[in-house]
């Protein structure tokens, strides 16, 4: 392609909405444009990027037997209430485009495609000869995010591939899931990239157990825990550690000690000259389930530890079926306002032990009448411990649980891990931390669609069974940006040689200068009959334009037909290490064609 015929604006400044280095360069380098508020277009360049992630996922994809489909982008939410997901994703969560069409019925953007494959499956599959079964599509998905960010990172409209296996049993299912942890872990090396496997939370997907896929980078916004051994890595929402230990409480009998002015953990631990660790936290939350029901959870934990509100969520989603509901709606940490809603008098924020009374909870239909009450596993054993008074003002010291204060029945583990605790698997292995951006994602869903949706099988015994369900996505967009995220400079984008736009660019120093063109297209000419994909840059720009240009767009390998020409050379300069060197006119695409066939085996 010729730059002069090409739909091709660089800008010289970084535009004002864009944050992290990834968005700012696409913007700037033209590889993409804002339309709207997370809606951008993928302009030429850009969709030759996006081309070329999805033909590597294709053939990994299509390596493992899996089929290739296209599912609905409008769905009815009819299907989504059969799963029970409509109110999560239409008002817990509140992603789904929802609408309502001429004949007033309820309709819904595609988000994900659990409801609609699990609906052809219900209507398809009948035996287990058909089995094991794994059908994939590369398609466009809508998510109404309350704050759209980061260009592709975090969009509202953004192409996906995503993946539904069907099994037997969970054996099967578990082969595919390795099948696909592999044919994932190709996709990002073939695509050049650094990455890490981690265990994560499976959220609203839901199903027994996930595994996310990070590319590493400065500006991703998922950290990332994990062990130098290599045995151990998770994401920050779903990491289990061992925190530090405890000190021993310097409070030998229990009594009430005036405390003013301590509302925060640092502000008591200074009065009272104690360590954090000695001391139980109580923090109250409170969650509304999809049928109404508000219910305010108190949570007893370490004074040193924080809340993990996923895993918080999590365990009361287990217990949402006590509550006549099926998800949660909202959890929050409701401030003195969202009180007034159902507290008799005003809470001792700040001060509150774990033993407060349920008479602060106003007697209403849509209020659950008692605290919820969660201990955490880091607060269980501490003997002799600071905690609140339930009186503004007041801490008591030298409390036992089971003599001042009862245990709550419900003991969890809802900490929050971070760098510097010891691993489980192996405590002299300390977690360290780094970021990265998720761009893939699998789950083990087991039968949560197939039971909620009716879709069976029958088995060689001629019994009727619930299909297992596997679920596996790629962000196609969103591991385009990662690969810029992890990989520029401050001159502009250094995309990895499988996935950039182009392999190489002519760069002409004098369009005035016959022969220079004349080298120039006949490079130009040789490189793409050699499956080299270049660009020509022929525009009557100055040269230093034209370089800049280049750097910019990251194009792997820049050709210069200058000065060199004299004695029958070439300039040409690796964008990524910014190696230079001259090669013989005649040896350029063999040399080239080596090069790019190393980069990207």
């Amino acid at each position: 392609m010729r730059l002069s015929q090409m739909l091709f604006v660089t800008l010289r400044d970084d535009p004002a909405d864009a944050e992290i280095p990834s968005h700012k360069l696409l913007l700037r380098a033209g590889y993409i444009r804002r339309i709207g508020s997370g809606i951008y277009a993928y302009l030429p360049l850009m969709w030759r990027v996006l081309q070329k992630v999805s033909q590597i996922v294709r053939e990994e994809m299509n390596a493992t037997g899996a089929q290739e489909c296209l599912l609905p982008q409008l769905q009815p939410a009819d299907l989504w209430k059969e799963s029970g997901r409509w109110d999560t994703y239409t008002k817990a969560e509140g992603i789904m485009f929802s609408l309502i069409d001429r004949r007033e019925q309820q309709l819904g953007l595609g988000p994900t495609h659990e409801e609609v494959i699990t609906a052809i499956a219900r209507d398809m599959i009948r035996s287990y000869r058909q089995l094991p079964l794994n059908l994939y599509q590369i398609q466009t998905k809508f998510r109404d995010e309350i704050r759209p960010r980061f260009g592709l990172m975090r969009g509202r409209e953004f192409i996906m591939k995503d993946a539904y296996s069907f099994h037997t049993d969970e054996a099967s299912l578990k082969e595919t899931y390795q099948d696909m942890y592999q044919a994932y872990s190709n996709i990002l090396r073939r695509s050049g990239l650094a990455f890490r496997a981690v265990e994560a939370d499976s959220g609203a997907i839901g199903g027994s157990g996930s595994t996310e896929f990070m590319i590493l980078a400065e500006a991703g916004e998922d950290e990332v825990l994990y062990t130098e051994d290599g045995k151990y890595a998770a994401n920050v929402e779903k990491a289990v550690s061992l925190p530090i230990d405890a000190e021993t409480s310097r409070f030998t009998t229990y009594e009430k000690r005036d405390t003013p002015g301590t509302e925060t953990i640092e502000k008591v631990c200074q009065l009272l000259n104690c360590s954090p660790t000695q001391l139980v936290k109580n923090v109250l939350y409170q969650t509304v389930y999809d049928n109404g029901t508000t219910v305010l959870v108190l949570v007893s934990i370490r004074g040193d530890q924080e809340v993990n509100e996923v895993k918080l969520q999590n365990e009361l989603t287990k217990l949402a079926s006590e509550y006549g509901a099926k998800t949660i709606i909202s959890l929050n940490v409701p401030n003195v306002e969202a009180q007034q809603a159902w507290t008799t008098k005003s809470l001792p924020l700040g001060y509150i032990a774990p033993d407060i009374a349920d008479e602060y909870i106003t007697a209403n239909k849509q209020i659950h009448s008692k605290f919820l009450r969660l201990v955490d596993r880091t607060a269980v054993d501490l003997k002799n411990f600071v905690t609140g008074a339930n009186e503004a003002g007041y801490h008591v010291v030298g409390a036992n649980w089971g003599e001042q204060f009862k245990l709550p029945e419900r003991v969890v583990d809802i900490r929050k891990s971070r760098p510097g605790d010891r691993a489980i698997h192996n405590p002299e292995q300390i977690l360290q931390s780094a970021r990265g951006v998720e761009a893939g994602h699998i789950f083990q869903l087991g039968t949560k669609y197939s039971q909620a949706m009716g879709a069976t099988y029958t088995n060689e015994q001629g019994e009727e069974k619930p299909l297992f369900m596997g679920c596996f996505g790629v962000g196609v967009s969103r591991l385009a940006q990662a690969a810029v995220e992890q990989s520029y400079d401050k001159d502009g984008i250094i995309w990895p040689v499988a996935i950039a736009p182009y392999h190489a660019i002519v760069t002409i120093p004098n369009i005035k200068d016959a022969q220079q063109i004349e080298i120039a297209q006949k490079l130009y000419t040789e490189l793409n009959q050699a499956g080299i994909e270049t660009l020509l840059d022929d525009r009557d720009e100055r040269a230093g334009v034209k370089f800049k240009d280049a750097d910019l767009i990251g194009i792997p390998y820049r050709i210069v037909t200058g000065r060199a020409i004299a004695n029958g050379k070439v300039e040409v300069v690796e964008r990524a290490t910014r190696k230079s060197q001259e090669i013989a006119i005649d040896e350029v695409t063999t040399t080239l064609h080596k090069w790019i066939t190393q980069a990207i085996e």
